[in-house]
Formats: structure tokens, C-alpha cells, sequence
């Protein structure tokens, strides 16, 4: 009896051994998950494929916010955090992983200071946990999205240190023996974390620190938030929506301000590409990251009226249709400190251009007083001088608002393999685009529009009144700096002076300047394609073809976006359109606005060494009522060489 006693209490004491051995390992596996883990998610790149081997399909990359109790299940999630947040305050460097000193468990207790500052915690030291993640079966939370045949496709998401997915055994092993795979399957997994495992030094085991700005951001820093989690509400926002009330649609909410994170229902950020200088100007200082605007007296000094195609989620998805009014319609969401901020801005002003003066002096275009009025005469002047004239525009600046489901329809792709090229295009910037499917708005960080219009505002959505319009996409070195290598600024020009001489018959001319600098292939790809023209044969029959040898494509611009400003306005038909370009044409007919009249630029307008970008737009498509171009008349079109200018 003695003997059995004394067994049974060696077996006790193995048992309660490994009792403490599987939960220390539960606790390493879901620390080890949470760097590792894998997040399921559509994506067109492997449809079909599945998972990689060994890669654990229900981590979410998540945090607990409260005690963590091993075997313990909950619904409630915190965002991820970078250095990856433990309840403990712990730093990633202070776990041990591959085969060092063991983790005790009261180690891994979360101290109440670490949950109170986590900025998505309510204070609540009794919040639920992270889910176990031992399984290969993914749960019914996790976000998928739907293909284009309907069925989910899972992408694994590493939210961890490592670019690669592990299997279940380099999990145990530690970091060191985290296997890696082939090219394929390695640019399946995306990696959204503050270091990456070439970050962290070799004998080091530490991610780089990160500054907090004197206390404007909090020390955890949060990667990606995910659909479910405790603390995140997103407000709702019913694009289109159909109801005339736009506080049923819903304000946009990009910030990740305090007040703003939890309620969020946009991924990106305000400002397009200007949201990089707010953080530098954050970064040295000079802006509070919680500052808040003082709307006072900037509301639009007139008016653009509501139409059907505001509530149409088909007809505009790429700008909001109510961010001119933001502040006043969702003043209240402003005073419970949400930060909702306009996307758009209109207002008044004056446009002076020599061309324009020139315009008057020929006898072109008549003073009327009203619309072309006569500048006021600068000191220093002499008598005789004529000041020229100013022409009046009211303007609207818009900043873009991506509705992706209508993006993706317009463009003829999936919104899941939309969202993946976003991702990875932007340099895996926006880890939302992937992780919240929830959300469907995406402010991108791109340049927006400008929109001029001559004339009564109120004219542009009256089908009795006449329209002229020119679409017109930027070109920095001919519109400011006069480069005669493109007909730019002539055309440009000439689409301002016939919107303004419609204007002046009682319609109304409307010139709407996108910022998609060549082609949206951008200057320095332009220059690189000048260079090669200008080094060999400047010839027409080459002047797409340039083009694609250094981008891959001849033109980015895709056009089919384009329509929505014009739908914005309230332009039912077009009785003048300043354009030669089919693509513009083919996607505003295609929008559902007629086009009456086309107009080309004239040949007198064409500077000599833009004759070759010309023809070979005609002969590409571009309309011409005047010439015709063959593909053996490219041949013959040449520019001049860098040997005809002396520099």
C-alpha cells in the first residue's frame, strides 16, 4: 500500500509537471501566433490554392486586453500592436523563444497600467481574451472576402516579425527555425509589422524602438484593426444609400485620431498625397496630431445642388458626394469630437492669364463686365498701359473618396484582387485595405481635382442651358512652364476661352484639371521617355511605343473614374466637348451623358515639335474632323533632336 501511495504521488507530481509544461506551451504558442499569424482574407492571386503547408489558418494577429488564462475563449479583441503588445507591458525582446529561459506565468500577467494604455481599451481590466489558436480550422469570424465566382479565397497575413508563413513546428522551435518558401508562396504573405525579422540585428532580438512624440501618440502602435474587435464601432456609411437625407448615408471618417479610432468606416487618410507633409509637420513638431480645425465661415459661398446621381452608387464612386458640406451636416458627430473632415472645398475667385489678355486685345473675347471684367490698373504702371482683364470663376478643390465595391465594378475587377494590389502597390502602407472587409471606402493617397466654372453654378445641371466642357489632365511643364513638346497648355487655353464665351451667352463652361501628370505615369517617368525620344528618331510612329518600353503601359489615367465630377455637378449633356481623346469621350457617353459636339484643337494652336504627339494620338483613336492619319504617315512626322537647341 506504501508502494502504491508512493506512486501515485510520483505520477501526481508528473501530471501537475505537465499540466504546468502544456500551459507554459499554450502561452508561447499563442504569443508565437500572434506573431505569426495568419489572417483569412480574398485574394484572386491564389484562388484555389489554399493555405501553404503548416500555416496556422485561425490566427488573427490579435491582442488580449486583459489576463491570459490559457484554454480561456472570447469574442473580444484588441487591435494589433507594434512591438506586439503583451498584458504585461513586456517588449518582444524580453520573450524567449527558441529554447531559452522559460516563461513563468505570473510573468505573463497583464498589469492594470498596460491595460489602461492600450487606446482602445475602455479601462475594463475584465475584458474578454484572445481565442485559442491551435486549431487549422478557421473560424466563423474571420474576414473573407468574396471572389468574383463567389467562393472565399484565404490569403495568409503574417502580422508578426517574419515575411513568410510558418508551420506549426517552427512555431514551437522558435524564430531561428521559421522555414521559408518559394517565391510563389512567399508573395502570397503579407507582412504588416513596425520590423521585419532583416530588422532586427543579429545577437540583438530586439525590434528598433519607436518615439512616441513627446506623448502626442500613445507607446503602442496599431498596425491594423479587424472587423469584431472590442472598441471598434465603425459609423455606419450607406454609400448611396438611396435616402435624400444625408445623415442617414452617414459622415466619412478616415482619422485615427482618439475619439476617431474606434469609429472609423474609412481606411486611408485626408489629404491624398498631402497627408505625408501633416506628418512631417507632426513629426518636428510644428502640428498637434489632435488638432482641431475651426470651421468658421468656410462654407462653400455657393451652391451645387443635390441630383439623383448623389444617391446612385453606380454613378459616383470616387468622390463624396456631401464632403463640401461635411462640417455642417455632421457638425454633431464634430461636437462629440469625432474628426470629420471636408473633402471637398469651393469658392470664388479670379483667373489671369496672358493668353486670355491676348484673347480681348484680338477681339476674341468681349470685357462684359460681369464675367470678363477689366483688372485694376498696379502701382507703377504708366497711363497708357493697359492692364488686361481678369475673367471670374467660381472652383471646387476635391480630394478622392474611393467607394471600392464601385471602384472595382467600373474598373471590371474584383474589389478583393482591387484591395490586393492597393496593398501591395502602396508598399503594404494600408494593411486595412486586406483586414477590414468590413469597411468599403478608401481615401487614397493620391491628388484629387479641380473643377472651374464659368458662368451661374446653378446652369451646369439645367438641360436648357448650353455646356461646354474640357477635361483636361495635368501637365506641369506645359501649363505653367510653356514646354511646346505636347499640345498642353494651348488646348488648355483653348478649353478656357470657349467655356468662358459660352458662359457669356447665358450657358455655362465648366474645365475639370485632374492632377494625373503624364498619364498618371508621373514626370520623372516622362522625362525618361523625353530622353529616349530626343536620343534617337523623334518620330510619331514611336511615340507610344517609348512609352511602354519604360512603364509597361502607355497611359494610366483610366478614364472610367473621370465621369463622376461631371455627375457631382449635376451635367446631364454636353453640347461642346473641348477634346479630342476617345477614351474621355467613350467613358462620359458610356456614364450615361451625351455628348452633342466635339471640338479639336486648332492647327494654328499646334506648336511645330508637338506635331508628333498629335499625330499619333489621331491616327491611336483621338478625334479629328480635319485629318487623317495612317500608320505610314507616323513615319513621316518627326520632332526635332536635342542637336537642334543649343543648352
Amino acid at each position: 500500500m506504501a508502494t502504491d501511495a508512493s506512486t501515485n504521488a510520483v505520477l501526481e507530481k508528473i501530471l501537475a509537471e505537465l499540466g504546468e509544461l502544456k500551459t507554459r506551451n499554450q502561452v508561447l504558442e499563442s504569443k508565437l501566433d500572434h506573431l505569426q499569424g495568419a489572417t483569412l482574407l480574398s485574394s484572386p492571386v491564389i484562388q484555389g490554392q489554399g493555405f501553404f503547408p503548416g500555416t496556422r489558418r485561425e490566427s488573427t494577429g490579435l491582442q488580449p486586453i486583459a489576463s491570459h488564462s490559457p484554454g480561456h475563449t472570447s469574442d473580444g479583441l484588441l487591435l494589433s500592436a507594434s512591438p506586439p503588445f503583451h498584458p504585461s507591458g513586456m517588449s518582444f525582446s524580453s520573450l524567449s523563444v527558441g529554447g531559452a529561459r522559460p516563461v513563468s506565468a505570473a510573468a505573463l500577467a497583464p498589469t492594470s497600467a498596460a491595460i489602461e494604455e492600450h487606446p482602445l481599451n475602455d479601462g475594463n481590466p475584465a475584458a474578454p481574451h484572445l481565442p485559442p489558436t491551435s486549431t487549422n480550422t478557421p473560424t466563423n469570424k474571420s474576414p473573407i472576402l468574396t471572389g468574383q465566382s463567389g467562393g472565399a479565397m484565404p490569403v495568409p497575413i503574417s502580422l508578426g516579425l517574419g515575411g513568410s508563413s510558418a508551420g506549426a513546428g517552427a512555431y514551437r522551435s522558435g524564430l531561428t527555425a521559421i522555414s521559408s518558401h518559394t517565391a510563389e508562396s512567399s508573395s502570397n504573405v503579407l507582412s504588416t509589422s513596425a520590423g521585419s525579422a532583416s530588422s532586427v540585428a543579429a545577437g540583438s532580438g530586439s525590434v528598433p524602438s519607436t518615439s512616441t512624440l513627446g506623448g502626442k501618440y500613445t507607446s503602442r502602435i496599431i498596425l491594423a484593426s479587424h472587423p469584431g474587435q472590442t472598441g471598434i464601432r465603425p459609423l455606419p456609411l450607406r454609400w448611396g444609400g438611396g435616402s435624400q437625407d444625408p445623415r442617414e448615408r452617414g459622415p466619412v471618417v478616415a482619422s485615427r485620431h482618439p475619439n476617431s479610432i474606434r469609429v472609423r468606416n474609412a481606411v486611408g487618410a485626408y489629404g491624398g498625397s498631402y497627408a505625408i507633409y501633416r506628418a512631417l509637420s507632426i513629426a518636428m513638431g510644428q502640428l498637434d496630431p489632435n488638432h482641431r480645425p475651426d470651421y468658421t465661415n468656410t462654407e462653400p459661398p455657393f451652391e451645387i445642388l443635390p441630383n439623383p446621381s448623389w444617391f446612385d452608387p453606380t454613378k459616383i464612386v470616387s468622390i463624396d458626394p456631401w464632403g463640401h458640406l461635411a462640417p455642417q451636416l455632421f457638425k454633431n458627430h464634430l461636437d462629440e469630437g469625432i474628426d470629420v473632415r471636408p473633402t471637398i472645398a469651393m469658392t470664388r475667385a479670379h483667373i489671369k492669364m496672358p493668353e486670355i489678355d491676348a484673347a480681348v486685345k484680338a477681339g476674341k473675347l468681349p470685357i462684359d463686365g460681369k464675367i470678363v471684367v477689366r483688372s485694376e490698373r498696379l502701382p507703377g504702371m504708366s497711363a497708357d498701359e493697359d492692364p488686361g482683364c481678369e475673367i471670374n470663376v467660381s472652383k471646387a478643390a476635391v480630394e478622392p473618396v474611393w467607394y471600392l465595391p464601385g471602384v472595382a465594378q467600373r474598373l471590371g475587377v474584383t474589389e478583393a484582387g482591387l484591395r490586393r494590389a492597393l496593398f501591395e502597390e502602396t508598399g503594404g502602407s494600408v494593411p486595412e485595405l486586406l483586414t477590414r472587409h468590413d469597411i468599403n471606402v478608401f481615401l487614397p493617397p493620391i491628388s484629387g481635382l479641380t473643377a472651374y466654372i464659368f458662368g451661374n453654378p446653378k446652369f451646369v445641371s439645367d438641360e436648357s442651358k448650353e455646356v461646354t466642357v474640357r477635361v483636361h489632365d495635368e501637365c506641369n511643364g506645359s501649363d505653367v512652364f510653356g514646354s511646346d513638346i505636347c499640345t498642353c497648355r494651348p488646348y488648355l487655353l483653348f478649353g478656357l476661352i470657349e467655356a468662358i464665351k459660352t458662359a457669356q451667352r447665358g450657358g455655362s463652361g465648366v474645365v475639370i484639371y485632374f492632377r494625373k501628370e503624364g498619364r498618371a505615369l508621373g514626370e520623372v517617368i516622362k522625362y525618361l521617355v523625353y530622353n529616349a525620344r530626343k536620343r534617337g528618331t523623334d518620330s510619331a510612329s514611336m511615340y507610344f511605343k517609348r512609352t511602354e518600353n519604360i512603364a509597361g503601359v502607355k497611359d494610366m489615367r483610366f478614364q472610367a473614374l473621370m465621369p463622376d465630377m461631371l455627375h457631382w455637378l449635376g451635367i446631364k449633356r454636353i453640347d461642346n466637348m473641348i477634346s479630342m481623346s476617345d477614351m474621355k469621350h467613350d467613358a462620359i457617353v458610356n456614364s450615361g451623358i451625351p455628348i452633342v459636339r466635339r471640338y479639336e484643337i486648332p492647327e494654328e494652336l499646334i506648336p511645330t515639335d508637338s506635331r508628333v504627339e498629335i499625330d499619333a494620338k489621331i491616327q491611336a483613336g483621338y478625334f479629328s474632323a480635319s485629318k487623317n492619319v495612317t500608320e505610314a504617315d507616323l513615319s513621316h512626322t518627326v520632332g526635332r533632336g536635342w542637336e537642334d537647341v543649343e543648352h
